[in-house]
């Protein structure tokens, strides 16, 4: 097990009360499940009704996209950073 951080969008303040969670966890997905864990308010905001994440939410392992690796079970280091973003779209 690793210790990592998740960063979490700014607008999630006021609801889980943090932008920053400190995780032990071997894969991006385990991380994932303990902030889920942890808050699980979390799950609401980030994910859909099947569990994967909404299609504005973006997470990054390490400034990469795990939508480029097509998964989320990507081992993970000390002091590994997971950042979720909000996508922005309009026109």
């Amino acid at each position: 097990m690793t210790a990592v951080t998740i960063v979490l969008p700014a607008m999630l303040r006021e609801s889980i009360g943090t932008t920053r969670l400190r995780v032990t966890a071997s894969t991006v997905e385990e991380a994932l499940e303990e902030a889920y864990r942890r808050v699980p308010v979390l799950r609401h905001h980030l994910c859909d009704e099947s569990g994967k994440f909404r299609s504005h939410v973006l997470c990054f392992h390490n400034g990469k996209s795990t939508r480029e690796f097509g998964r989320v079970d990507l081992p993970l280091k000390e002091g590994d950073e997971i950042a979720i973003m909000q996508a922005i779209t309009g026109g």
